[in-house]
Protein backbone atom coordinates (compact mmCIF):
# COMPACT_ATOMS: atom_id res chain seq x y z
CA UNK A 1 0.00 0.00 0.00
CA UNK A 2 1.30 3.34 -0.73
CA UNK A 3 1.94 6.20 1.73
CA UNK A 4 -0.64 8.27 0.07
CA UNK A 5 -3.07 5.36 0.10
CA UNK A 6 -2.30 4.45 3.47
CA UNK A 7 -3.12 8.24 4.90
CA UNK A 8 -6.14 8.45 2.95
CA UNK A 9 -7.56 5.59 4.48
CA UNK A 10 -6.80 6.87 7.55
CA UNK A 11 -8.11 9.89 7.83
CA UNK A 12 -11.25 7.88 5.85
CA UNK A 13 -11.28 5.89 9.16
CA UNK A 14 -14.39 6.31 11.48
CA UNK A 15 -13.24 7.32 15.31
CA UNK A 16 -16.26 8.53 16.77
CA UNK A 17 -16.17 5.97 19.08
CA UNK A 18 -12.35 5.76 20.37
CA UNK A 19 -10.59 6.36 23.61
CA UNK A 20 -8.83 9.29 23.82
CA UNK A 21 -5.89 9.16 26.31
CA UNK A 22 -3.94 11.83 27.97
CA UNK A 23 -0.89 12.28 30.30
CA UNK A 24 -1.24 11.85 33.91
CA UNK A 25 -1.01 14.93 35.62
CA UNK A 26 -1.28 17.49 32.78
CA UNK A 27 -3.12 20.64 33.00
CA UNK A 28 -6.05 21.58 30.16
CA UNK A 29 -3.91 24.17 28.96
CA UNK A 30 -0.76 22.12 28.33
CA UNK A 31 -2.06 18.67 26.75
CA UNK A 32 -3.30 16.54 23.85
CA UNK A 33 -4.75 13.66 23.94
CA UNK A 34 -4.51 10.42 22.04
CA UNK A 35 -6.31 7.81 20.59
CA UNK A 36 -4.51 4.41 19.88
CA UNK A 37 -6.03 3.12 15.97
CA UNK A 38 -6.02 -0.13 13.94
CA UNK A 39 -3.11 -0.91 12.70
CA UNK A 40 -0.88 0.98 15.15
CA UNK A 41 -2.17 4.45 13.90
CA UNK A 42 -2.26 6.88 16.22
CA UNK A 43 -4.87 10.41 16.00
CA UNK A 44 -4.09 13.47 18.30
CA UNK A 45 -6.43 16.10 19.31
CA UNK A 46 -6.78 19.82 21.58
CA UNK A 47 -9.24 18.31 24.12
CA UNK A 48 -10.40 22.23 24.55
CA UNK A 49 -11.75 21.69 21.65
CA UNK A 50 -13.01 17.89 21.03
CA UNK A 51 -14.64 18.80 17.86
CA UNK A 52 -12.10 20.33 16.12
CA UNK A 53 -9.39 19.15 13.89
CA UNK A 54 -7.56 15.49 14.84
CA UNK A 55 -4.27 14.63 13.45
CA UNK A 56 -3.60 11.40 12.23
CA UNK A 57 -0.50 9.39 12.06
CA UNK A 58 0.54 6.38 10.47
CA UNK A 59 1.99 3.33 12.58
CA UNK A 60 5.37 4.36 11.02
CA UNK A 61 5.09 8.31 11.38
CA UNK A 62 3.83 7.53 15.01
CA UNK A 63 7.10 5.42 16.13
CA UNK A 64 9.25 7.99 14.27
CA UNK A 65 8.00 10.49 16.41
CA UNK A 66 8.32 8.42 19.67
CA UNK A 67 11.77 7.30 18.63
CA UNK A 68 12.80 11.15 17.85
CA UNK A 69 11.50 12.10 21.53
CA UNK A 70 13.56 8.89 22.93
CA UNK A 71 16.42 10.37 21.21
CA UNK A 72 16.23 13.96 22.47
CA UNK A 73 15.68 15.56 18.59
CA UNK A 74 13.36 17.74 20.01
CA UNK A 75 15.23 18.93 23.33
CA UNK A 76 15.94 22.87 23.85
Amino acid sequence: MSDVQEKAELYAMDISDVTWLSAPGSTSEDRIEIAYLRGGAVAMRNPSDPAGTVLRYTAAEWNAFVLGVRDGEFDD
